[in-house]
């Protein structure tokens, strides 16, 4: 970058460029809200067609933070464009969040309205502070791809709730597809992931940052549900597991796998790649199936007597195969490894779907716990020597 090049301050630059800041974790706190906004949608609509919506929903949040994140990880957050940027993304993050509950029934058009000026906003914003930059072409050839998917979010918002739920799983689908051929645009090209020159451990650490979040919502829901004044020894186990399940998703998760991808990334010759396939793509899935298990947590404490229900089996059993899938994809895109363990705990929870009618939600409960412990075990076993993956 020469010297007196117009804006080039608005750019990380410097031996610590890919630090986190503090004003990239404040901007996180909002996503704490979020994802509790998920959980409850879940536990209150545990059907197929709340499931399907809480997962819209979850890839929209998850647009808007992980495109703030590749945005951030460029510009300087510690200069006041970033910062100006971050404020006014977590303004609109804070509106949106308060909206999940209801952007199928009453709220759709604020929720689509504030997407799309956040995810529309952001790329104009950085086409406009990025000029005289290389970089400003990658978010050109970007700006097409986000109004079209904008547009289709926006008619989303006037359709009633399946055909919402179709248009903006299609709009996510528009920004997943431009993303995988560069944001090919005609007259500008489009980008290699080469050309993403970002700091690959920066955005390895700032995804599992959000990995964090969503286990942060694992434990407020652990900790609220624990009776303190009538305390049954049902309540209690539950408890436990509920604990000790989110210990083990931790485990699972940042044992190693988590500071071997942060190297991987870092040293990779194409950052940019990893980034978009391992953490942009598949980091939502390992989410996602916290938030679910999060919600299974909630209903195993409100039914502790007589069988499994359908809705809360299914929930109880999918969020832990979810992350374990997630999981095992993310495993095989950054090393090209099938990892057996994760997918064995996969097909012992299909299984599990055999055993839920007959079982509570609480024993049910302590079998995903059986097959997360199991895999974790597994890890040890197989894998003894640190970054053996």
């Amino acid at each position: 970058m020469s010297e007196g090049r117009p804006h080039a301050s608005v750019l990380r630059q410097g031996d610590g460029a890919g630090e986190v800041t503090n004003i990239e974790l404040f901007f996180d706190l909002v996503y704490v809200f979020a994802v509790t906004q998920l959980s409850e949608l879940l536990v209150r609509h545990h059907t197929v067609a709340g499931a399907v919506q809480a997962g819209v929903l979850l890839a929209m949040v998850w647009q808007i933070w992980v495109y703030t994140t590749w945005a951030i990880n460029y510009l300087d957050p510690n200069r006041s464009p970033a910062r100006f940027m971050l404020v006014l993304l977590m303004l609109g993050s804070l509106v949106l969040s308060a909206a999940l509950p209801t952007a199928f029934h009453g709220h759709g058009l604020l929720v689509a309205t504030t997407y799309v000026a956040m995810q529309a906003g952001r790329v104009l914003f950085c086409v406009w502070v990025l000029r005289g930059e290389q970089l400003q072409i990658v978010f050109l050839r970007i700006l097409p791809w986000t109004l079209t998917s904008s547009v289709v979010v926006l008619l989303g918002a006037t359709t009633g709730d399946h055909m919402r739920a179709l248009l903006w799983a299609l709009a996510i689908v528009i920004d997943l597809v431009g993303a995988a051929f560069g944001f090919f645009v005609p007259g500008l090209g489009r980008s290699a992931t080469t050309d993403w020159k970002i700091s690959g451990s920066h955005f390895a650490e700032r995804c599992q940052a959000f990995v964090l979040i969503a286990l942060g919502e694992s434990i407020v829901v652990i900790g609220t549900r624990l009776d303190l004044d009538h305390p049954t020894w049902r309540n209690s186990a539950a408890f436990a597991g509920a604990f000790a399940a989110a210990v083990t998703f931790w485990w699972i998760y940042f044992d190693r796998a988590a500071d071997d991808s942060s190297r991987a990334i870092a040293t990779s010759s194409d950052p940019g790649r990893l980034a978009r396939s391992a953490f942009h793509y598949i980091h939502p899935l390992i989410v996602g199936g916290i938030i679910a298990a999060a919600a299974a947590d909630e209903l195993v404490q409100e039914h502790l007597e007589g069988h499994t229900e359908p809705a809360t089996g299914w929930l109880v059993l999918g969020g832990t195969a979810l992350f374990l899938a997630g999981h095992a994809l993310f495993k095989a895109v950054v090393w090209r490894v099938a990892s057996w363990p994760r997918i064995v705990g996969v097909i012992a929870l299909a299984g599990g779907g055999l055993l839920a009618p007959h079982v509570t939600a609480l024993a049910l409960g302590f079998f995903t716990l059986a097959v997360l412990v199991a895999v974790a075990l597994a890890d040890r076993i197989l894998h003894p020597v640190e970054a053996a993956d």
